[in-house]
């Protein structure tokens, strides 16, 4: 064989082999995860045409509109079925979602993102700033991150931008740009309406703080501090009816709904309880920037 052609032949295989290493990465889901991420809850009718379909505590949210539906955080890489089963349970059909979106691009909001684009074929959008996190299925992730995915990289199909309008079916959802828990953290604001009425609703992802490290020792995040303030100012200024979040302990879903309980869009409007979240979360950030 010609030198030339070896010299070709080499390359060609190096990157087939460097493809392969890419994609086939290891991925471990980390253990010993809060048992309520996985134990089932009853899927309901929030309001209007948006469903609860998380686990007890993993929020997962399914709109569903005339041309397709879209569906809002997968939970663990093990919900999908469950996910499923819940959507079938409400009378929608799994293959009708068509826009998948997250919250956060944390194992336990994206674990089964890849499994349930696959299934789908739905298109999957993205925060910039979590761009790099979930194509690389989290080993970037600047707090949890590693040698290892901890989830499944996904194909992303849009990137969205602070304001984007994400359109299907006559929904408009805003993304809200909310960086800090990660650099592409978002929260969505949207209408839904009923026989009754209107609803103006924020899915919020709420900005905990998730390093035990001090801001200045993440180098992987140089502007962490700033978008923490950011997002806490921007929070707060935020109008809306119903409120929602990732976690359901953080909105006291189960407090707020009894499995069985009927359709009442009411018992998820709750301002204050809101603005006490918010506001406890701005007292972990300032004692965090205060080293305490």
């Amino acid at each position: 064989m010609p030198v030339q052609k070896r010299k070709i032949v080499a390359l060609l295989t190096g990157l087939v082999c460097l493809s392969f290493g890419v994609f086939a990465q290891k991925v471990i889901q980390p253990a010993n995860t809060n048992p309520d991420w996985s134990r089932p809850y009853p899927p309901f009718q929030i309001a209007g045409n948006l469903y609860y379909v998380g686990t007890y505590d993993l929020a997962c949210y399914f709109i569903a509109t005339p041309q397709g539906n879209i569906l809002i955080n997968t939970g663990l890489a093990e919900s999908a079925p469950l996910i499923k089963t819940n959507m079938e349970t409400l009378g929608f059909k799994f293959k009708d979602i068509k826009i998948l979106l997250t919250t956060q691009a944390h194992f336990d909001h994206m674990g089964a993102m890849a499994a349930i684009k696959k299934m789908t074929g739905a298109k999957m959008m993205v925060d910039a700033g979590d761009v790099g996190v979930v194509t690389d299925g989290g080993r970037s992730d600047y707090s949890v991150g590693g040698n290892t995915s901890t989830y499944a990289p996904v194909q992303i199909d849009r990137i969205l931008h602070n304001g984007d309008i994400i359109k299907l079916g006559g929904m408009r959802l805003t993304m809200l740009h909310h960086p800090g828990h990660t650099k592409g953290s978002c929260s969505f604001l949207f209408d839904v309406k009923d026989q009754k009425r209107s609803y103006r609703v924020l899915i919020a992802n709420m900005p905990t703080i998730v390093t035990d490290k001090s801001f200045s020792d993440i180098p992987a995040y140089p502007n962490i501090a700033r978008d923490y303030a950011y997002t806490l100012a921007a929070m707060k200024k935020l109008s809306f009816d119903i409120w929602l979040t990732s976690h359901a302990s953080q909105f006291e879903l189960q407090r707020k709904h009894k499995p069985g309980s009927g359709y009442n869009p009411d018992a998820f409007i709750d301002k204050k309880g809101y603005d006490a979240q918010i506001n406890d979360l701005q007292d972990q950030f300032l004692k965090k920037i205060k080293g305490k």
